[in-house]
């Protein structure tokens, strides 16, 4: 957190908290006055600290409550297609490169097994793939 001083800091972990956290609260908590805090968030903004705002939704009251974890190796020369494939679908959450005997991770949801089955059969034609279920979530922080 280089170039962050501790009312920075507030500020980030207030907006994790709740991004529509409105700005005369977040004055009044880090002691600054409105325009204050709202250039500080804009150079936040600026400088990348804070990527985007989103909303935090229920994948399972959404229909979505098959989540699973898949790793994959790809090889070097494949990856170009295997990142334009699961930029595309939309189940992809995440697609991470890795450490490891796999190249990737994704983690996916799906609002059926039979739906993970399919796709797991369009991904297996870059490389083996191993898939781990979740069960529940214990603890998830963005």
């Amino acid at each position: 957190m280089k170039n962050l001083d501790e009312t920075d800091v507030k500020i980030l972990n207030r907006l994790k908290q709740n991004a529509r956290t409105p700005l005369k609260e977040l004055s009044a908590e880090v002691f600054l006055t409105t325009p204050a805090v709202s250039a500080r968030i804009e150079k936040l903004e600026a400088e990348g600290y804070i990527k985007g705002y989103h909303a935090d939704l229920d994948l399972e009251k959404l229909g979505y409550g098959i989540r699973a974890f898949i790793m994959i190796t790809v090889q070097p020369e494949d990856s170009g297609k295997f990142y334009d494939f699961v930029r595309k679908e939309k189940c992809v959450l995440e697609c991470s490169h890795i450490t490891g005997p796999y190249s990737m991770i994704l983690k996916v949801a799906f609002s059926s097994t039979g739906l993970l089955d399919v796709f797991l059969g369009k991904l297996q034609v870059f490389g083996k793939t191993e898939t781990q279920v979740v069960f529940s979530t214990v603890l998830e922080r963005h």
